[in-house]
């Protein structure tokens, strides 16, 4: 793999954690770089969506680009992390009244819902994922039942496109894989060599 000569756009909208993802895109054998324009990612082979926040804000942000946005998610591998997963989702409740939501941008089918009270939120640590998806690029030599790491207080429940799930009071969608985007509810950057490994597999995809 020439993961070195891999360029990744992690894209700025407003959340925290770019440092670790940064980071571990580097260990990973990438050239990572940190944009604040959705324009700026055209240029890249591929593109992070970072994230803890919140989902009005980050989405507000990304859709002001919305046309470029699209484009984006069309022709180049995606990866979008915790929030930036959220994105992805047609729609989520977070932040809204009862029985309101706030649309995302529909890749991935259905809905981002707050995790239920019977337990601890936000999910903070570590929890394992069962793999439904064994052709899942980013699931290339993970085994079945890892330990990764979360922290969210929403998730999405498992659709089609769910490659992996968890389960924290609800069973939710862990991993998301569609075309060239996918989605991980957990933060890679955060889950040890495993999650390394799922970061360099990714960059391996872009690489073709």
């Amino acid at each position: 793999m020439k993961g070195g000569e891999v360029s990744v756009a992690i894209i700025n909208y407003g959340v925290g954690n770019l440092l670790s993802i940064y980071t571990s895109l580097q260990k990973a054998g990438a050239k990572p770089r940190i944009v604040q324009d959705v324009r700026e990612a055209e240029s890249f082979d591929c593109v992070i969506l970072p994230g803890v926040g919140a989902f009005k804000p980050a989405i507000r942000k990304l859709e002001s680009e919305g046309e470029v946005m699209l484009r984006l998610l069309e022709e180049k591998p995606i990866l979008g992390i915790c929030l930036g997963m959220q994105l992805l989702y047609e729609r989520s409740e977070e932040g809204c009244p009862p029985g309101e939501f706030i649309e995302g941008f529909g890749i991935f089918k259905g809905s981002v819902k707050k995790l239920p009270s019977v337990v601890k939120i936000p999910q903070m640590g570590w929890n394992t994922i069962k793999i439904l998806r064994k052709d899942c690029p980013l699931l290339k030599n993970i085994k079945d039942g890892i330990y990764v790491y979360y922290a969210n207080s929403y998730a999405a429940l498992p659709s089609e496109e769910t490659a992996a799930t968890t389960s924290y009071g609800i069973t939710f969608s862990a991993l998301s894989w569609k075309e060239n985007v996918f989605g991980t509810q957990f933060h890679p950057e955060k889950s040890g060599s495993w999650g390394l490994k799922m970061l360099r597999n990714f960059i391996e995809y872009a690489w073709g």
